[in-house]
Order: C-alpha cells, then structure tokens, then sequence
C-alpha cells in the first residue's frame, strides 16, 4: 500500500473484465504497475495502491477486486474491502466506474442499475464513468453521443454529473487523433477530477465509516510513537504498524457484518 501523500485520491471501481488495472497503468503512465490479467476471473484479488506524479499532481490509484461479481461476498473480498477503508480513511476525491464499451447486454445493464441504485447521492456528486475498449467506437463518434443512446446508460451518466470519459489501454497509446489518444483522455480526466473536487467545495468524500478509520489511524500512530521501543522507527513504519493494527481491530466487525462495516469504503449498499 502507498503511503505517501496524495493530491488526489482515486478508487477504481467496476466488475471484472472492464479493465481497471490497465486503466490504472495508463493513467499512471506506467504498464507495470498494477497486474492485468486476461482470464474469466478477476485480476486484482487485492486491493492495490499505488502513488506517482501525473501532469504535476501526485496521483494515488486504488484498484479494488470486482465488486460486482458474483462472488462478492467471499471472505476474501471482506478483507479487501476492509483494507480498501482504511487505505481512504483520508477522504476520496473520485471515483471512477469503470465500464467496458461494447454492446450492452442485459447483464451489463444490471451491472449499471445496480451501481445506480446503491451508490449514494452524495458518493456520485465525485463518481465519474470511464470507459475502456474505446476503439469499439464508430470513427468519430465521442463516448458522450454513443452513451446517450442507451436509456439506462444515460441515466447513470446524467447521475454522475454528466462526467464520461474513454480509454483504449491497448490501441490508442499516443494516437495520431487526438481525441483516440490515452495522453490526452488522462490530462482531460485529471482536468474533470479538479472541477469536481472545486464543485464540491474542495472537500474530499468522507463518511462516518472513513471517519472511524481515521480516527484509529491516528490513534494508533500516537500510541506507537509514545512507546519508547518504537523510538528508531520511520514515519513509513510507524504507518505500516498503525494499519496492521487498525484492520486487527475493524476485522471481527467486518466478519461480523457489522452494520457500520457494510461495504466498500462505507458508500456501497452491498448485500
């Protein structure tokens, strides 16, 4: 996990297969990063972050395992989903859904209805959709013309503010067209990022749930600093102690299920 200070923190968020590792890569200006894997079942079992600079900001990407896959509810997604928690006890600055363009079938409708529904209005006022696949695109078609054509697609652009952006992880790395170009998609999406965090008053999006990781956070960074066994110990250690600490204490919460502890970072409704 990534520990230094970030200008903005992001959390990718989407089912399995819509690309977010590579996204993430892309975004980071870096193919090595996160590991993308091309199989039926999910890539990242881990929640990853990872920090760089990016057009002057330092970037902070967190990739979460496929939330809205079928097995959701594995003892090990609870355990991601835990560390996820406390990697944004800070606040989050955006989110990102990541969805694949491409026909939409009644399955990946239900993916879209179901982060309609159970997002919070005031998680979507920082949630931006980001589509990958984009050379699935008609020549000259822009990822806005070709959303607004499907209804329930539309809605959900409508409800993330009208915030849609498009990637090609694969085919679009420093494209001649401008628009089919990753460099300029990134500096856009950054650009989209800073509006949203200005709209929304400069303030990060927290809850009660990041707020008691925060809280523990801090707690235990003061309790370890404060035994004098602990004197030689960096800052990086002293934050390494105080999350392995924290996630002992929320745990037995998590696996509990715990009404606090329902989902991913406290904004997802997650059954």
């Amino acid at each position: 996990m990534a520990t230094a200070a970030a200008d903005r923190r992001i959390v990718l968020l989407g089912k399995t297969g819509a690309g977010k590792s590579s996204l993430a890569n892309t975004i980071l200006e870096d193919g090595s990063l996160f590991k993308v894997c091309h199989s039926s079942t999910s890539g990242t079992v881990m929640c990853q972050s990872e920090i760089k600079t990016v057009h002057g900001r330092n970037v902070q990407l967190i990739d979460t395992p496929g939330l809205f896959d079928t097995d959701s509810n594995a003892p090990d997604l609870k355990k991601e989903t835990l560390n996820c928690m406390i990697e944004c006890a800070e606040g989050v600055h955006a989110f990102l859904l990541v969805l694949k363009v491409e026909r939409f079938t009644k399955q990946e409708l239900s993916v879209a209805e179901v982060i309609s529904k159970n997002f919070s209005e005031e998680a979507l006022k920082y949630t931006t959709l980001v589509f990958t696949q984009g050379d699935q695109l008609e020549e000259g078609v822009t990822i806005m013309e070709w959303a607004i054509d499907n209804e329930a697609l539309s809605t959900l652009v409508l409800k993330c503010g009208g915030r849609c952006h498009v990637f090609d992880n694969k085919y679009w790395n420093n494209s001649s067209d401008l628009y089919r170009n990753n460099q300029y998609q990134v500096r856009e999406l950054l650009k989209t990022i800073d509006q949203t965090v200005q709209k929304n008053g400069g303030r990060c999006y927290t809850n009660e749930n990041l707020e008691k990781m925060k809280e523990k956070l801090q707690q235990e960074k003061m309790i370890i600093k404060s035994a004098p066994q602990n004197a030689s110990l960096s800052e990086q250690q002293v934050e390494e102690m105080a999350r392995e600490n924290t996630f002992s204490f929320f745990w037995p919460l998590m696996v509990g299920g715990v009404g606090a502890l329902l989902g991913i970072v406290g904004f997802l409704k997650l059954r």
